[in-house]
C-alpha cells in the first residue's frame, strides 16, 4: 500500500482552517433556516389561501430539486438575474438557508400541530391575541418538542455544507481538494478530512443525546 503521510503534515493546518468555514456555513444556514422555517410554518398553518399555497410550492420545489442544483443556481445565475455580483460565502449561506428552511418548516409545523389542542382553546378561551399565543406559549412548546429533530438538521447541514467546494468556496473540503492538487495525494487529505467530518458530527450526535436526556427528565 502506497501511503505518506509524512507529506501532508505542512498541509494539516491549512486543511484544520476549512473547518472555521465550514462551521460559519452551518451556523449561520442553521439559525437563519430555522427563522424563515418558523415564518413558512405559521404560513402553513394559515388560513391565508395564497399565502399558504406559495408556502407549500416552495418547500416542494426546495425539496424535490438537488442541493446542489440549487447551489450552483444561485452563485451564477444571481450575477446574470440581478446583476449582483454575489461572493461565495453569500451564496452559500443564502442557498443554504433557503434548503434549510423548507426541510424546517415542515419539522415546525409538525411541532406546532403536535401541541395539545388543549392549550390553544385555554389561550382563546382567555382572549390571548394570536401573536402572543403562538410566541408565548404554541412555539415554546413546539421548539421543545422538535429539538432533536433540529439538532438532526443541523448534522445534515454540517455534512452536506461539503458541497460548497464545489463553487470554490474554502471550506475543509475544498481545502483537502487543494492540497491533493498540490501533492497529487488522494487517500492522506481526504482521510484528513473524513475524520474532521466525523469528529464534528459525533460532536453534535452528542450534543442532541445530551438534549433528549434533558427534555425527557423535565417532561
Amino acid at each position: 500500500m502506497n501511503l505518506d503521510f509524512a507529506q501532508i503534515v505542512p498541509y494539516i493546518p491549512f486543511i484544520l482552517k476549512g473547518i472555521k468555514v465550514t462551521l460559519q456555513v452551518t451556523f449561520f444556514s442553521v439559525v437563519l433556516g430555522f427563522l424563515w422555517g418558523s415564518v413558512l410554518a405559521l404560513i402553513k398553518i394559515s388560513n391565508i389561501r395564497i399565502l399558504k399555497a406559495l408556502a407549500v410550492g416552495y418547500t416542494s420545489i426546495f425539496r424535490g430539486t438537488p442541493l446542489i442544483l440549487q447551489l450552483t443556481f444561485v452563485y451564477f445565475a444571481t450575477p446574470q438575474l440581478t446583476g449582483y455580483n454575489i461572493s461565495q460565502f453569500e451564496a452559500a449561506i443564502l442557498t443554504f438557508t433557503l434548503n434549510s428552511g423548507a426541510y424546517i418548516s415542515e419539522t415546525i409545523r409538525g411541532g406546532i400541530l403536535a401541541v395539545d389542542k388543549g392549550q390553544w382553546e385555554a389561550a382563546k378561551a382567555l382572549g390571548v391575541p394570536y401573536r402572543r399565543m403562538m410566541t408565548d406559549i404554541i412555539l415554546p412548546q413546539a421548539v421543545k418538542n422538535i429539538l432533536p429533530a433540529l439538532v438532526n438538521e443541523t448534522i445534515a447541514l454540517l455534512k452536506e455544507s461539503a458541497l460548497v467546494s464545489t463553487i470554490g468556496l474554502a471550506d475543509l473540503m475544498q481545502n483537502a481538494n487543494i492540497v491533493k492538487g498540490t501533492i497529487y495525494r488522494y487517500f492522506e487529505p481526504y482521510l484528513l478530512a473524513g475524520f474532521c467530518y466525523y469528529v464534528m458530527v459525533m460532536l453534535l450526535t452528542w450534543v442532541a443525546r445530551v438534549l433528549e436526556r434533558r427534555l425527557r427528565r423535565s417532561d
